[in-house]
């Protein structure tokens, strides 16, 4: 179900960019490829039509995504195993009384040299 989400999500991105690809900035977009006096087949609407496929794809990418981030289960997941939990309880520590001595980084309690000046010319 997720890999079906995720590629109809993918295709859908495809789509708005060709879309968004095709519109002019300037609000003229396809239907300024034509001349005004071939406007009887309804080209005048297709910088509506391209408008409207926007917003339905980006209002599509935005609930899939949103279902998307539902349908994954993540997290950590409980188990109802009393054995396995009784372990996990024994080999624990309560947060604090860890023996070990905290890990130092290379080079954390040295000072770095001095920067050097570059003379001038």
């Amino acid at each position: 179900m997720y890999l079906i989400l995720v590629i109809i999500t993918i295709i859908l991105c495809v789509l708005l960019g060709f879309i968004v690809l095709i519109q002019n900035p300037k609000g003229g977009g396809l239907s300024s490829n034509f001349s005004s006096s071939s406007q009887l087949m309804g080209v005048q609407k297709t910088g509506d039509f391209l408008e409207k496929g926007t917003w339905v794809l980006a209002i599509s990418i935005m609930v899939l995504s949103l279902i998307i981030n539902v349908s994954v289960k993540g997290g950590a997941q409980k188990s109802d195993n009393p054995q396995l939990i009784e372990q996990i309880k024994k080999d624990s520590k309560l947060p604090g009384t860890s023996t070990a001595a905290p890990a130092t980084l290379p080079g954390a309690g040295t000072t770095p040299p001095p920067a050097q000046a570059t003379p001038k010319k």
